[in-house]
């Protein structure tokens, strides 16, 4: 059961309307001419009881269907003509409920027994219980009351049904406008961007073979080409990403780590805390943070170490990066669309992330992305 603000409204709710019949029911019943024997006490019990329990017929409402069922078979045996109105509101929530069989089966027996609660009692001949169950328990309240839950429910079930068709058309269109936008940058830019790459490189490679000095300008172009090349690669990956290519995450940390060694920089990966299960959105941040923090460090930190350091914690996963490379305390960084990337996907996730110099010399990036782990 809910436990949010609308799972408490209802809360209170189902026992205001328990209180209630329970208080219509012990008011009809005293109205009636009793005397202070066990069997009329038990009667008031039974009144009592057949509407408390309704505060139950969210959570439970087959047991509750039975209990005000018996209840008012009970009262009507003692002696009390009192309605059985708490058994047409658990009908109510059990047809509500999905429990329609049960239901019918229920009614049909209550129906049954009812006339024979009635002659128990002692105070009416056959004629008078049969007429006096009619008037506890009329076939039509009953069939009202489980055709007004039968209809909510079905109600309930079409909303749930749009809901979920909305939701799959939205992620349909979603990665429809990804795999169009994948095509379009294919189409315009690849092209483009591979003949200013294979160009330049051909104008470098003629130079030196004739022993002339390259200008910085075309050795310029020709490192623009290739990363070029690695973003728009990169982004038509992302952006072709699917279910049938899932993407990469925290077992995927230690590729990275061997990656960045391959290089020449000296790269450590530690891992602390006992390991456990991750939400999918943590998995995915976790790598997108380790990859972006060592690229940034081979591109631009001119850094000979870098250590990864990943720490499971009951509430939380932490991640630190940190390099020697040449940032200073003094020289604050220009956040670039890598810093701005992390910073968005861990912010949409509740978390923290701190990147900056270190006071010893290099770079330091850390964030904390809280784990829900009782979802």
């Amino acid at each position: 059961m809910s436990t949010g603000p609308s799972g408490v409204r209802a809360g209170v709710t189902d026992w205001a309307i328990a209180v209630g019949v329970a208080a219509a029911l012990l008011v009809t019943g005293l109205s009636g001419e009793h005397s202070a024997t066990f069997l009329d006490l038990l009667g008031y019990v039974l009144l009592t009881a057949g509407g408390l329990v309704l505060a139950a017929r969210r959570r439970v409402p087959v047991p509750v269907l039975a209990v005000t069922g018996v209840c008012a078979v009970g009262y009507q045996a003692a002696g009390f003509d009192v309605p059985a109105v708490a058994y047409l509101f658990a009908v109510y929530a059990a047809v509500r409920a999905g429990h329609r069989t049960i239901t019918v089966a229920a009614s049909v027996i209550m129906l049954a027994v009812l006339p024979l609660a009635a002659l128990a009692s002692g105070l009416h001949d056959t004629g008078e219980a049969f007429a006096q169950a009619r008037g506890a328990l009329e076939l039509a309240w009953l069939i009202a009351a489980g055709a007004a839950g039968e209809a909510l429910r079905q109600a309930e079930r079409r909303a749930d049904e749009a809901e979920r068709t909305r939701e799959e058309t939205a992620r349909r269109r979603a990665d429809e406008e990804r795999l169009h936008i994948a095509r379009e940058l294919h189409d315009s830019l690849t092209h483009q961007i591979s003949i200013i790459k294979l160009q330049a490189e051909v104008a470098v490679h003629v130079a030196r073979r004739r022993g002339e000095q390259v200008p910085e300008t075309l050795l310029a172009i020709q490192e623009a080409g290739r990363e070029a090349a690695r973003e728009l690669r990169a982004t038509l990956e992302a952006l072709r990403e699917d279910d049938t290519h899932p993407p990469r995450g925290l077992d995927h940390v230690a590729e990275l780590v061997e990656r960045a060694r391959s290089t020449g920089l000296d790269a450590t990966l530690t891992i602390g805390g006992q390991r456990h299960d991750v939400p999918a959105a943590v998995d995915r941040t976790v790598y997108r943070i380790v990859q972006e923090s060592l690229t940034n460090i081979a591109r631009h930190a001119a850094a000979a170490t870098a250590s990864v350091r990943i720490d499971y914690r009951p509430d939380a996963l932490a991640i630190r990066i940190d390099d020697d490379g040449k940032a200073t305390p003094d020289a604050a960084p220009v956040p670039g669309v890598g810093l701005l990337g992390m910073r968005e996907r861990v912010t949409a996730l509740g978390g923290r992330l701190r990147a900056a110099p270190r006071g010893e010399g290099g770079f330091t990036v850390q964030a904390e992305l809280p784990v829900d782990r009782t979802s």
